[in-house]
Protein backbone atom coordinates (compact mmCIF):
# COMPACT_ATOMS: atom_id res chain seq x y z
CA UNK A 1 0.00 0.00 0.00
CA UNK A 2 1.02 3.34 -0.99
CA UNK A 3 1.10 6.18 1.62
CA UNK A 4 1.66 10.12 0.57
CA UNK A 5 3.86 11.51 3.52
CA UNK A 6 5.79 15.05 3.92
CA UNK A 7 7.84 13.00 6.22
CA UNK A 8 11.49 12.95 5.35
CA UNK A 9 12.77 9.44 5.01
CA UNK A 10 16.49 10.12 5.77
CA UNK A 11 15.64 10.91 8.93
CA UNK A 12 12.73 8.09 10.08
CA UNK A 13 15.58 5.89 8.17
CA UNK A 14 18.21 6.98 10.84
CA UNK A 15 15.81 6.65 13.58
CA UNK A 16 14.36 2.85 12.78
CA UNK A 17 18.38 2.45 12.41
CA UNK A 18 19.19 3.32 16.07
CA UNK A 19 15.98 1.66 17.36
CA UNK A 20 16.83 -1.24 16.19
CA UNK A 21 20.41 -1.45 17.55
CA UNK A 22 18.32 -0.38 20.88
CA UNK A 23 16.73 -3.53 20.83
CA UNK A 24 19.74 -5.66 20.88
CA UNK A 25 20.66 -3.61 24.20
CA UNK A 26 17.56 -4.13 26.11
CA UNK A 27 17.26 -8.20 24.41
CA UNK A 28 20.95 -7.98 26.38
CA UNK A 29 19.45 -6.66 30.02
CA UNK A 30 17.38 -9.63 29.76
CA UNK A 31 18.82 -12.45 28.35
CA UNK A 32 23.13 -12.61 28.50
CA UNK A 33 24.52 -14.20 30.94
CA UNK A 34 25.40 -11.71 33.87
CA UNK A 35 23.82 -8.92 33.18
CA UNK A 36 21.94 -8.12 36.25
CA UNK A 37 24.89 -7.97 37.80
CA UNK A 38 28.00 -7.39 35.31
CA UNK A 39 29.02 -4.35 33.41
CA UNK A 40 29.90 -4.91 29.98
CA UNK A 41 31.94 -2.06 29.76
CA UNK A 42 34.64 -3.33 32.68
CA UNK A 43 37.93 -3.84 31.22
CA UNK A 44 38.49 -6.64 33.71
CA UNK A 45 35.60 -8.70 32.95
CA UNK A 46 34.24 -7.94 29.35
CA UNK A 47 35.39 -9.36 25.95
CA UNK A 48 35.40 -7.04 22.75
CA UNK A 49 32.59 -8.92 21.35
CA UNK A 50 30.80 -8.33 24.38
CA UNK A 51 32.27 -4.64 24.93
CA UNK A 52 31.33 -3.95 21.05
CA UNK A 53 27.95 -5.60 21.47
CA UNK A 54 27.01 -2.28 24.38
CA UNK A 55 29.01 0.14 22.72
CA UNK A 56 27.37 0.15 19.36
CA UNK A 57 24.09 0.58 21.31
CA UNK A 58 25.04 3.91 22.71
CA UNK A 59 24.50 5.62 19.77
CA UNK A 60 20.46 5.17 20.56
CA UNK A 61 20.04 7.75 23.09
CA UNK A 62 21.79 10.56 21.55
CA UNK A 63 19.60 10.06 18.32
CA UNK A 64 16.72 9.88 19.98
CA UNK A 65 17.14 13.42 21.69
CA UNK A 66 18.93 14.57 18.75
CA UNK A 67 15.88 13.91 16.52
CA UNK A 68 13.19 15.22 18.45
CA UNK A 69 14.56 18.26 18.59
CA UNK A 70 14.87 18.13 14.68
CA UNK A 71 11.19 17.05 14.65
CA UNK A 72 10.53 19.63 16.62
CA UNK A 73 11.94 22.27 14.57
CA UNK A 74 10.27 20.93 11.79
CA UNK A 75 6.76 20.51 12.88
CA UNK A 76 7.29 24.10 14.24
CA UNK A 77 8.05 25.74 10.77
CA UNK A 78 4.82 25.37 9.89
CA UNK A 79 3.05 26.01 13.42
CA UNK A 80 3.23 29.92 15.60
CA UNK A 81 5.56 29.54 18.23
CA UNK A 82 2.85 29.05 20.52
CA UNK A 83 1.39 26.01 19.03
CA UNK A 84 4.87 24.30 18.99
CA UNK A 85 5.72 25.45 22.45
CA UNK A 86 2.19 23.86 23.80
CA UNK A 87 2.88 20.97 21.75
CA UNK A 88 6.33 20.00 23.28
CA UNK A 89 5.24 21.34 26.77
CA UNK A 90 2.35 18.73 26.53
CA UNK A 91 3.96 15.75 24.69
CA UNK A 92 6.50 16.34 27.26
CA UNK A 93 4.62 15.83 30.60
CA UNK A 94 2.96 12.96 28.84
CA UNK A 95 5.85 11.40 28.27
CA UNK A 96 7.42 11.94 31.70
CA UNK A 97 4.30 10.21 32.59
CA UNK A 98 4.55 7.41 30.64
CA UNK A 99 8.36 7.09 31.88
CA UNK A 100 6.97 6.54 35.49
CA UNK A 101 3.62 4.55 34.90
CA UNK A 102 4.14 2.61 32.06
CA UNK A 103 7.61 2.53 31.34
CA UNK A 104 8.65 0.95 34.85
CA UNK A 105 5.86 -1.64 34.82
CA UNK A 106 7.03 -2.97 31.39
CA UNK A 107 10.46 -2.83 32.48
CA UNK A 108 10.06 -4.94 35.58
CA UNK A 109 6.85 -6.36 36.01
CA UNK A 110 6.71 -5.16 39.88
CA UNK A 111 3.02 -3.39 40.74
CA UNK A 112 4.34 -1.89 43.81
CA UNK A 113 6.46 0.19 41.85
CA UNK A 114 10.00 -0.47 44.41
CA UNK A 115 12.26 0.10 41.87
CA UNK A 116 11.61 3.31 39.15
CA UNK A 117 13.89 4.19 37.15
CA UNK A 118 13.98 7.37 34.87
CA UNK A 119 15.85 6.59 31.10
CA UNK A 120 15.17 7.68 27.81
CA UNK A 121 12.03 8.14 27.92
CA UNK A 122 12.01 10.82 30.82
CA UNK A 123 15.17 12.47 29.06
CA UNK A 124 13.22 12.80 26.27
CA UNK A 125 10.25 14.78 27.94
CA UNK A 126 11.55 16.77 30.39
CA UNK A 127 14.30 17.85 27.24
CA UNK A 128 10.92 18.89 25.30
CA UNK A 129 9.60 20.69 28.12
CA UNK A 130 12.56 22.62 28.74
CA UNK A 131 12.85 23.15 24.82
CA UNK A 132 8.53 24.43 24.93
CA UNK A 133 10.15 27.85 26.62
CA UNK A 134 13.26 28.02 24.84
CA UNK A 135 11.48 27.80 21.52
CA UNK A 136 10.64 31.80 21.93
CA UNK A 137 14.56 32.48 21.53
CA UNK A 138 16.59 33.24 17.98
CA UNK A 139 17.39 30.02 16.33
CA UNK A 140 21.01 31.25 17.03
CA UNK A 141 20.72 31.60 20.57
CA UNK A 142 19.64 27.76 21.34
CA UNK A 143 22.77 26.80 19.26
CA UNK A 144 24.44 28.76 21.65
CA UNK A 145 22.68 27.18 24.36
CA UNK A 146 23.26 23.77 23.21
CA UNK A 147 26.93 24.14 21.80
CA UNK A 148 27.84 25.39 25.84
CA UNK A 149 26.18 22.83 27.37
CA UNK A 150 27.72 20.36 25.17
CA UNK A 151 31.28 21.82 25.12
CA UNK A 152 31.55 22.56 28.77
CA UNK A 153 28.87 20.21 31.15
CA UNK A 154 31.55 18.49 31.67
CA UNK A 155 33.16 21.34 33.94
CA UNK A 156 30.48 20.28 36.60
CA UNK A 157 31.78 16.63 36.88
CA UNK A 158 33.87 17.53 40.01
CA UNK A 159 30.85 18.88 42.03
CA UNK A 160 29.53 15.20 43.45
CA UNK A 161 26.92 15.44 45.95
CA UNK A 162 25.61 12.54 48.45
CA UNK A 163 22.56 12.21 50.05
CA UNK A 164 18.93 12.42 49.72
CA UNK A 165 18.28 16.30 50.97
CA UNK A 166 16.63 18.57 48.70
CA UNK A 167 20.33 19.57 46.90
CA UNK A 168 21.36 16.92 46.23
CA UNK A 169 18.26 15.41 44.28
CA UNK A 170 17.93 18.25 42.59
CA UNK A 171 21.34 17.85 41.34
CA UNK A 172 20.89 14.04 40.87
CA UNK A 173 17.98 15.11 38.28
CA UNK A 174 20.13 17.99 36.52
CA UNK A 175 23.69 16.43 35.87
CA UNK A 176 24.98 13.92 38.26
CA UNK A 177 22.47 11.12 38.23
CA UNK A 178 21.79 9.02 41.25
CA UNK A 179 19.40 7.02 43.18
CA UNK A 180 17.29 8.07 46.64
CA UNK A 181 15.26 5.85 49.21
CA UNK A 182 11.74 5.60 48.16
CA UNK A 183 8.96 3.13 49.55
CA UNK A 184 11.63 0.44 50.78
CA UNK A 185 12.98 0.25 47.09
CA UNK A 186 14.57 3.82 45.03
CA UNK A 187 14.14 6.37 42.90
CA UNK A 188 16.48 6.38 40.24
CA UNK A 189 18.12 9.36 37.67
CA UNK A 190 20.94 7.99 34.97
CA UNK A 191 19.39 10.45 32.45
CA UNK A 192 20.13 14.17 34.21
CA UNK A 193 18.63 16.86 32.60
CA UNK A 194 21.47 19.29 31.46
CA UNK A 195 23.50 17.30 28.81
CA UNK A 196 20.19 16.15 27.07
CA UNK A 197 18.65 19.22 26.89
CA UNK A 198 21.67 20.50 25.04
CA UNK A 199 21.89 17.43 23.01
CA UNK A 200 17.89 18.45 22.05
CA UNK A 201 18.94 22.05 21.66
CA UNK A 202 21.66 21.27 18.89
CA UNK A 203 18.87 18.19 17.07
CA UNK A 204 15.97 21.61 17.06
CA UNK A 205 18.79 23.80 15.23
CA UNK A 206 19.85 20.90 13.01
CA UNK A 207 15.92 21.00 11.89
CA UNK A 208 16.94 24.22 10.03
CA UNK A 209 18.30 22.25 7.44
CA UNK A 210 15.48 20.68 6.41
CA UNK A 211 13.41 23.70 5.73
CA UNK A 212 11.98 24.41 1.92
CA UNK A 213 14.60 26.83 1.40
CA UNK A 214 17.90 25.04 1.91
CA UNK A 215 19.27 23.21 -0.54
CA UNK A 216 19.65 19.20 -0.63
CA UNK A 217 23.42 19.52 -1.86
CA UNK A 218 23.71 22.20 0.68
CA UNK A 219 22.49 20.17 3.43
CA UNK A 220 24.51 17.32 2.91
CA UNK A 221 27.69 19.25 2.01
CA UNK A 222 27.50 20.52 5.46
CA UNK A 223 26.24 17.31 6.97
CA UNK A 224 29.36 15.52 6.32
CA UNK A 225 31.50 18.52 7.43
CA UNK A 226 29.86 18.75 10.86
CA UNK A 227 29.56 15.12 10.93
CA UNK A 228 33.64 15.09 10.48
CA UNK A 229 34.17 17.65 12.48
CA UNK A 230 32.63 15.72 15.64
CA UNK A 231 35.07 13.01 14.57
CA UNK A 232 37.77 14.12 13.98
CA UNK A 233 37.26 16.06 17.63
CA UNK A 234 36.77 13.02 18.97
CA UNK A 235 39.66 11.14 18.42
CA UNK A 236 41.89 13.99 19.03
CA UNK A 237 40.27 14.36 22.91
CA UNK A 238 40.83 11.30 23.32
CA UNK A 239 44.07 10.53 22.40
CA UNK A 240 45.01 14.26 24.32
CA UNK A 241 43.12 12.69 27.41
CA UNK A 242 42.91 15.48 29.19
CA UNK A 243 39.10 16.70 29.40
CA UNK A 244 35.43 15.87 27.99
CA UNK A 245 34.51 12.66 29.87
CA UNK A 246 35.10 10.79 32.88
CA UNK A 247 36.55 7.72 31.51
CA UNK A 248 39.79 8.90 30.30
CA UNK A 249 41.52 7.03 27.73
CA UNK A 250 44.80 5.34 28.82
CA UNK A 251 47.01 2.28 27.18
CA UNK A 252 45.99 -1.04 28.58
CA UNK A 253 48.14 -4.10 28.81
CA UNK A 254 46.54 -5.03 25.86
CA UNK A 255 46.02 -3.91 21.82
CA UNK A 256 42.44 -4.96 22.56
CA UNK A 257 41.86 -3.60 25.87
CA UNK A 258 43.56 -0.32 24.42
CA UNK A 259 41.16 -0.06 22.00
CA UNK A 260 38.26 -1.33 24.16
CA UNK A 261 38.97 1.51 26.64
CA UNK A 262 39.40 4.21 23.79
CA UNK A 263 35.76 3.88 23.43
CA UNK A 264 34.76 3.62 26.48
CA UNK A 265 33.17 6.78 26.72
CA UNK A 266 30.84 8.28 29.75
CA UNK A 267 26.94 7.76 29.09
CA UNK A 268 25.55 8.40 32.38
CA UNK A 269 25.53 11.60 31.99
CA UNK A 270 26.26 11.95 28.41
CA UNK A 271 30.11 13.55 28.45
CA UNK A 272 31.39 15.42 25.58
CA UNK A 273 32.96 12.66 24.24
CA UNK A 274 30.29 10.45 24.14
CA UNK A 275 28.49 12.89 22.44
CA UNK A 276 31.10 13.66 19.74
CA UNK A 277 31.49 9.66 19.29
CA UNK A 278 27.49 8.82 18.70
CA UNK A 279 26.46 11.94 16.99
CA UNK A 280 29.36 12.62 14.06
CA UNK A 281 29.07 9.82 12.45
CA UNK A 282 25.34 9.59 12.29
CA UNK A 283 25.43 13.10 11.01
CA UNK A 284 27.79 11.83 8.52
CA UNK A 285 25.13 8.64 7.73
CA UNK A 286 22.21 11.08 7.39
CA UNK A 287 23.93 12.86 4.88
CA UNK A 288 25.06 9.63 2.92
CA UNK A 289 21.92 8.14 2.72
CA UNK A 290 19.73 10.77 1.60
CA UNK A 291 20.14 10.47 -2.04
CA UNK A 292 18.85 6.73 -1.32
CA UNK A 293 15.57 4.38 -1.08
CA UNK A 294 14.96 1.34 -1.88
CA UNK A 295 14.22 -1.99 -0.09
CA UNK A 296 16.73 -2.07 2.45
CA UNK A 297 15.98 1.72 3.62
CA UNK A 298 11.95 0.98 3.77
CA UNK A 299 12.44 -1.52 5.87
CA UNK A 300 14.16 0.55 8.77
CA UNK A 301 11.63 3.69 7.68
CA UNK A 302 8.86 1.45 9.08
CA UNK A 303 10.35 1.29 12.88
CA UNK A 304 11.56 5.02 12.37
CA UNK A 305 7.79 6.35 11.94
CA UNK A 306 6.43 4.39 14.64
CA UNK A 307 8.61 5.19 17.64
CA UNK A 308 6.58 5.50 20.64
CA UNK A 309 4.68 1.83 20.10
CA UNK A 310 7.75 0.04 19.14
CA UNK A 311 9.81 1.51 22.67
CA UNK A 312 7.15 0.50 24.97
CA UNK A 313 5.90 -2.47 22.32
CA UNK A 314 9.72 -4.23 22.18
CA UNK A 315 10.40 -3.90 26.07
CA UNK A 316 6.95 -5.79 26.81
CA UNK A 317 7.64 -8.63 24.26
CA UNK A 318 11.50 -9.09 25.25
CA UNK A 319 10.47 -9.03 29.14
CA UNK A 320 7.50 -11.63 27.85
CA UNK A 321 10.45 -13.68 26.19
CA UNK A 322 12.40 -13.73 28.89
CA UNK A 323 9.24 -15.18 31.35
CA UNK A 324 8.29 -18.04 28.90
CA UNK A 325 11.77 -18.96 28.51
CA UNK A 326 12.33 -19.52 31.62
CA UNK A 327 8.78 -21.53 32.35
CA UNK A 328 10.49 -23.97 29.15
CA UNK A 329 13.77 -24.17 31.38
CA UNK A 330 11.89 -25.15 34.42
CA UNK A 331 12.86 -22.05 36.31
CA UNK A 332 11.33 -19.80 38.48
CA UNK A 333 9.24 -17.30 36.43
CA UNK A 334 8.89 -14.56 39.16
CA UNK A 335 12.66 -13.67 38.82
CA UNK A 336 11.63 -11.27 35.82
CA UNK A 337 9.27 -9.74 38.14
CA UNK A 338 11.93 -7.06 39.05
CA UNK A 339 12.40 -4.66 41.92
CA UNK A 340 15.13 -3.45 44.66
CA UNK A 341 15.77 -6.71 45.94
CA UNK A 342 16.52 -7.95 42.82
CA UNK A 343 19.46 -6.14 42.93
CA UNK A 344 20.67 -5.88 46.24
CA UNK A 345 20.83 -9.72 46.81
CA UNK A 346 21.60 -10.53 43.51
CA UNK A 347 18.95 -13.23 42.97
CA UNK A 348 19.74 -13.14 38.71
CA UNK A 349 23.09 -13.90 39.43
CA UNK A 350 23.43 -17.16 37.86
CA UNK A 351 20.64 -16.03 35.32
CA UNK A 352 21.03 -15.61 31.67
CA UNK A 353 22.84 -17.04 28.18
CA UNK A 354 25.33 -16.62 25.92
CA UNK A 355 25.52 -13.92 23.41
CA UNK A 356 24.33 -16.11 20.32
CA UNK A 357 21.16 -16.71 22.14
CA UNK A 358 21.05 -12.90 22.76
CA UNK A 359 21.53 -12.20 18.66
CA UNK A 360 19.46 -14.93 17.82
CA UNK A 361 16.62 -13.49 20.13
CA UNK A 362 17.30 -9.77 18.94
CA UNK A 363 16.28 -11.32 14.89
CA UNK A 364 13.14 -13.12 16.08
CA UNK A 365 12.20 -10.13 17.82
CA UNK A 366 12.65 -7.56 14.67
CA UNK A 367 10.90 -10.18 12.69
CA UNK A 368 7.71 -10.38 14.54
CA UNK A 369 7.60 -6.72 15.76
CA UNK A 370 7.97 -5.66 11.82
CA UNK A 371 4.13 -6.18 10.74
CA UNK A 372 3.01 -4.59 13.39
CA UNK A 373 4.96 -1.48 13.20
CA UNK A 374 4.38 -1.76 9.49
CA UNK A 375 0.57 -1.37 10.30
CA UNK A 376 0.69 1.36 12.93
CA UNK A 377 2.34 3.26 10.25
CA UNK A 378 0.06 2.82 7.60
CA UNK A 379 -3.15 3.21 9.78
CA UNK A 380 -1.45 6.56 11.26
CA UNK A 381 -0.58 8.14 7.85
CA UNK A 382 -4.11 7.25 6.59
CA UNK A 383 -5.64 9.07 9.64
CA UNK A 384 -3.43 12.38 10.03
CA UNK A 385 -7.06 14.12 11.13
CA UNK A 386 -6.83 11.93 14.66
CA UNK A 387 -4.41 14.82 16.67
CA UNK A 388 -4.34 12.16 19.28
CA UNK A 389 -2.26 10.34 17.51
CA UNK A 390 0.67 12.63 17.44
CA UNK A 391 0.80 11.39 21.10
CA UNK A 392 1.36 8.42 20.03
Amino acid sequence: MKIKTNRIESIDFLRGVVMIIMALDHVRDYFYYGAFIGDPTDLETTTPFLFFTRIITHYCAPIFVLLTGTAAYIYGSKKSKLTLSKFLLTRGLWLIFLEIILNNFIWWFDITYNFIVFQVIWAIGISMVLLSGLVYLHKRYILFIGILITLFHNLLDQLIVEGSNFTSILWYILHQGGSIPFNDGSLNFFYPVIPWTGIMCLGYCLGSLYTKDIGSEYRISLLYKIGIGAVVAFVLLRFLSFYGDAHLWEIQKTFSRTIMDFFKVSKYPPSLHYTLMTVGPVLILLAFIEKYKNIFTDFFVVFGRVPLLYYFLHVLVIHVFAIIVLLIVGDDWSLMIINSASFKNQLLVDYGYNLFIVYLIWLVLIALLYPICKKYMIYKASNKDKWWLSYL
